[in-house]
């Protein structure tokens, strides 16, 4: 089955040529390698020249095709005719050696799959549950496995918010729980969303439904926008044997307000891509949660190594909650 990898970068020429060594060392190689650099300088294209990466293309692109949804776009524009699938990866990962192999795999063993996940492994710590053991209230449990829910779902979880659905079905009320939900035991699962930067589709998938111009720049929740209006259509994987890691390469993010604006406004045109009309009592719901997040983010004011961020982006997550009640984003569903 052949496959193109594309990667939209943008200032982070370390992060990228990291990437692309961990890239050299699979098991199964890409047929084709798209770079498309949004960056402002060409720091990136003269990093990329100091190696030569087999199958690798690269394209700078202007303002016309800058943001993260734009370049996807682009890329998927630059795909040959003969790629079957097509995979994309934030350039702030590191793949393990079987990470194409896994993931390339399970179209074989689904083949009603219209697009496959990645499984992200150093963001969450999981234990095995022992025999006779009753986890704490702060934990989540999943076919023997242990992990935190974290403090913020904590509170949820006291106030009924927390989602009653699989990791990656969306509720109702939106807010659910993510990919690191699911343990690490080498399994596939049915979805209805994933993390962008981890994913792949077949490319009749990418040829019919396009990532949409509605998120600008940064691009905050567009995959799960993506997998949401694929979902509609095709079945969607998540493969936790198809393992990488992510580090959260702080260079090319927007600033912290930019940010916490994009969370409420992003996630309440997510919420309405999968339940357009969702009931009155979801709708409260997801208003708590927006209030009740912004909040416990302003709160980190006291405790935070970066007191000024956790300020700011408390302000634009407010903000954000405010613009909505003059001005809702137009779905494009």
């Amino acid at each position: 089955m052949k496959f193109s990898l594309i990667v939209c970068t943008y200032m982070r020429p370390k992060a990228l040529t990291d990437l692309l060594e961990s890239v050299e060392k699979q098991s199964l190689y890409p047929n084709q390698i798209v770079i498309v650099d949004g960056s402002k300088n060409e720091l990136t294209k003269e990093a990329l020249k100091k190696k030569d990466y087999q199958n690798l293309e690269y394209h700078m692109v202007d303002d016309n095709n800058r943001g993260l949804t734009k370049q996807r776009n682009f890329g998927i524009g630059k795909l040959t005719d003969d790629i079957e699938v097509v995979c994309f990866l934030d350039d702030d990962i590191i793949l393990s050696e079987k990470y194409f192999e896994k993931l390339i795999s399970t179209y074989s063993q689904y083949p009603n799959a219209g697009g496959v996940g990645g499984y992200i492994t150093n963001e969450v710590v999981w234990r095995k549950l022992k025999e006779g053991e009753i986890i704490s209230y702060g934990e989540y449990e999943s076919e023997n496995w242990v992990r935190s829910i974290g403090s913020r779902n904590v509170i949820r979880k006291k106030l009924g918010l927390l989602s009653d659905k699989p990791p990656c079905i969306m509720p109702e009320f939106s807010n659910g729980f993510s990919i690191g939900f699911f343990p690490p035991i080498d399994k596939v699962y049915k979805v209805e969303h994933f993390m962008g930067g981890v994913s792949s589709f077949r490319k009749h998938v990418v040829d019919k439904i396009k990532f949409s111009t509605y998120f600008e720049g940064y691009g905050l929740y567009e995959d799960s926008d993506f997998c949401l209006r694929v979902s509609k259509k095709y079945d969607l994987y998540v493969n936790t044997a198809a393992k990488l890691a992510h580090f959260h390469e702080p260079s090319g993010r927007p600033n912290q307000f930019s940010y916490g604006k994009m969370v409420t406004r992003n996630g309440w045109y997510v919420w309405r891509v999968r339940h357009p009309k969702p009931s009155f009592k979801s709708k409260i719901k997801w208003n708590v949660i927006a209030v009740l997040l912004a909040i416990i983010r302003f709160t980190n004011i006291l405790k935070a190594s970066s007191r000024k961020a956790a300020f700011t982006e408390s302000m634009g997550r407010f903000y954000g909650l405010l613009t909505l009640i003059f001005n809702k984003p137009k779905v494009q569903y």
